[in-house]
Formats: structure tokens, sequence, C-alpha cells
């Protein structure tokens, strides 16, 4: 899959002239550094009483898309299960990204291993282990292996620049 392209978008920034961000320098940052470790990602979800929840989470960028793991038994995991609408907020070298959409499980064995193969090029040993993944560490808040993957379908993005020209811009994507 290709890096999908906006349908839409729209220039934030009306008050400070720093104009728009283009897509491509965005989406590009986010495939350079989400799999960082020092790359902060938070994924926001909803409780099922309507609270919201947002926990640090490994996430990944291949071939355009979005992936993030979670333990089944997670607080995360539970709120995806019940609700899947949710939000990845990224910090970039560009700036901060956010996308909205929803999260989907992946259990099909060439998308997983196109996941653990990005997560090891990114410096961590995953490898598939049936519906999931597995490696000898993960983050403290990814609860025990094995570990579920997700794919976050976004339809809007937002992108904030923290550093000149700075900008601000919106991004919406229909479904295909």
């Amino acid at each position: 899959m290709t890096t999908p392209t906006p349908t839409h978008e729209r220039n934030l920034d009306t008050q400070y002239g720093g104009g728009p961000l283009t897509w491509e320098t965005v989406s590009q940052a986010v495939a350079e550094d989400v799999q960082k470790m020092e790359t902060a990602v938070f994924l926001g979800t909803v409780r099922p009483d309507g609270r919201p929840h947002s926990a640090a989470i490994g996430a990944f960028w291949t071939d355009g898309e979005i992936f993030v793991v979670s333990g089944p038994g997670t607080r995360k995991s539970r709120n995806l299960a019940a609700n899947p609408h949710c939000t990845l907020s990224v910090r970039t070298s560009v700036g901060d990204v956010i996308f909205e959409g929803t999260a989907a499980r992946v259990t099909d064995a060439p998308t997983l291993e196109r996941v653990a193969a990005g997560a090891r090029d990114g410096g961590w040993p995953a490898q598939v282990e049936g519906e999931a993944v597995t490696a000898p560490y993960s983050a403290q808040s990814a609860g025990p292996p094995p570990w579920w993957v997700y794919r976050i379908t976004y339809d809007t993005v937002f992108g904030v620049a923290t550093s000149e020209p700075f900008g601000a811009t919106r991004w919406s994507f229909t479904a295909t």
C-alpha cells in the first residue's frame, strides 16, 4: 500500500502566518520517526463508560499504514474491543501529528509479518506467533506477550509544526 492521499486540506494557522504544512513532509516524518524508541507515541481510546484513556504505545508505519501493538488484557485493547474509535498522537521531527480514526485487530499472517519485519528494522526483535507478535521484551504498559497488532485507519490528521516556519494543517481522507 502507498501512503494515502488527502482528499481535503485546511490551513489552521490563520493567526501567525506559518501557512499549511505539506502532507508529504508530515507523512515522511511519521515514517522516519514513529518506530524510534525516543519518539513519543500515545494511543487515545474510549472507556466503556465514555471516559477517555491515553497510553504510550509502540507504533509502526509500514507501507503507508499505521499499526500499534497491545496486550489483549490491557485497558487500551479492552477499550478498542468495545469501541474502535481512537487517536494516535506522534511527536515527529517536523512537529506533532494526531491521527483520528478506528483501530482493527490484524490476524492475517502476511500483514503480521510485514509489521514484525518493520519492527525488527527499527530495532525491536518481534516475531509472529499465531495471530500475534512476541519478542524478548516490550514496554511495561504493553502487558505480557503475545501482543495483538491493530491497524489504525485514519480519516483525519492534524499536523502542528514545532519549528519555523511553523504552521498547522488538517487533512481529511476518504476510505477506499
